[in-house]
């Protein structure tokens, strides 16, 4: 007879708590008579006195009433919104502990989700940022209004509050600027700021990009209707404040939803596209492409991608969720072939269109789900040595996973950005693949993300 727990923590009971580790949110995990509490903002090895806030079956979230221990690796965060906004979980943490907690959430969903001897796993350290601040090249800043100023920023953490945002400290100083400009002119022509509660005005969302390597600036207004007031004005005052703004464009999103982008985008004035580079490659980028968020770390993971392929130019290399195709590019010139596929048509369109100004013919793209595409592929004769995977947090296809263990290739390289459902995957791929090594990226500093490198090589 299993005995339940008798020890319950209720709402609002106060305790001491020693945290233990980082969870994967980046908050402080501790635990009280056997029961797991989450502290946001409290660091490993810290003793604090904590309030409970929510009590959940399986663990308890706690806020901190007060430090009695302090962390020596605690630092004064550098943004002013920081503790509201929610965007960074870890500017409260030295940069270089940083790195070594991020490997350990990686070792954690290992331990979590795997039956693997992680001890004797090879698992690198985290490779940071010499800067890692101002990394961010887009940013995208729900607008509003209060008291006839234009605010606009992200929701508060847990809250429906814009916090308006001024100078986010990830963000790319060009993007901050282009950011503050915007809402200016807003202000200046009157244009009505959309509310979400009564579902009037216009302008929702400012998202601004810039190419780190080109200096070229993209603004996107994303409205709630196709006429915007005073367009030709707005169009001219953000050329004559930002004149590096190469491409100003429109996109039309009159939905209830979450989603930035709607299904349409107009030109206001210049390009439909920003140049960016990464190592040797030109990438155009137009309003809703996905690029990578920060290029510098972009190209150190792609190196990693590199080095555990060891390619000698005899190789076919499939480039699974392959987006514009950059980590096939970036292989294709010591591959025989590569091939990527992709669910976003026009994702293939540019990813075709990037492969042939780099002037590559050893690359194919088409549109479909890798698992079922690669199967086609294979029943032709068209078998990989290598297989890169690039997946979304959710992690890999089930049918996806089943089609890698049945074309067996010899080397599958696993990006990742979510180290749950990586350390799932790994267990899932062990039935026919081992882990030779893994190798943590920070490609978001100050962050609790932590993406990975891992080489997985045939049994």
């Amino acid at each position: 007879m299993k005995t339940e727990q008798t020890v319950k923590i209720q709402p609002k009971q106060t305790f001491p708590l020693t945290i233990k580790r980082l969870g994967i949110n980046g908050e402080g995990v501790g635990y009280f008579k056997k029961q797991v509490v989450f502290v946001p903002g409290a660091l490993p090895g810290e003793e604090v006195v904590v309030e409970a806030t929510k009590i959940h079956p399986k663990f308890a979230e706690a806020k901190i009433k007060k430090i009695r221990i302090k962390s020596p690796h605690r630092v004064k965060p550098l943004c002013p919104v920081y503790d509201h906004c929610g965007g960074c979980q870890l500017q409260h943490l030295d940069y270089q502990q940083q790195l070594k907690e991020k490997r350990d959430i990686v070792i954690q969903s290992l331990e979590r989700h795997t039956k693997l001897n992680v001890g004797k796993l090879e698992i690198r350290d985290t490779i940071g940022m010499e800067n890692p601040w101002g990394y961010r090249n887009k940013s995208s800043f729900q607008v509003g209004e209060k008291a006839g100023k234009v605010l606009a920023g992200l929701y508060g953490l847990n809250s429906h509050q814009l916090i308006n945002i001024d100078q986010c400290v990830v963000q790319h100083a060009q993007t901050n600027e282009a950011t503050s400009a915007i809402k200016r002119i807003l202000e200046e022509l009157q244009i009505p700021i959309y509310n979400e509660k009564t579902n009037k005005g216009i302008v929702r969302t400012i998202v601004t990009r810039v190419g780190v390597q080109s200096g070229e600036l993209q603004v996107v207004l994303i409205t709630s209707q196709k006429e915007l007031p005073k367009k030709e004005l707005i169009t001219e005052e953000i050329q004559k404040r930002l004149p590096k703004a190469k491409s100003i464009v429109q996109n039309i999103n009159g939905e209830k939803t979450s989603l930035i982008f709607g299904d349409e985008t107009l030109s206001l004035a210049g390009e439909d596209f920003i140049q960016e580079t990464l190592g040797d490659l030109q990438f155009e980028l137009s309003a809703r492409t996905f690029f990578q968020l920060n290029p510098t770390q972009t190209v150190k993971l792609y190196d990693e991608v590199k080095k555990a392929a060891q390619l000698t130019g005899k190789e076919k290399v499939v480039d699974a969720y392959c987006g514009v195709g950059t980590i096939g590019m970036w292989l294709a010139d010591q591959a025989a072939e590569v091939r990527g596929m992709d669910v976003i048509p026009e994702s293939i369109e540019d990813a075709k269109k990037n492969a042939k100004r780099h002037g590559f013919t050893n690359t194919k793209y088409v549109p479909g789900k890798a698992e079922e595409v690669l199967p086609k592929w294979v029943k032709k004769g068209w078998k990989p040595e290598v297989i890169v995977v690039d997946p979304p947090r959710t992690g890999l296809d089930k049918q996806l996973i089943q089609t890698i263990l049945q074309v067996e290739a010899q080397k599958v390289i696993y990006v990742s950005c979510n180290p749950s459902t990586l350390a799932k995957d790994i267990e899932t791929l062990g039935k026919k693949y081992k882990v030779e090594y893994m190798q943590p990226v920070d490609m978001f500093p100050q962050t609790a993300h932590v993406e990975c490198c891992v080489l997985l090589v045939k049994k």
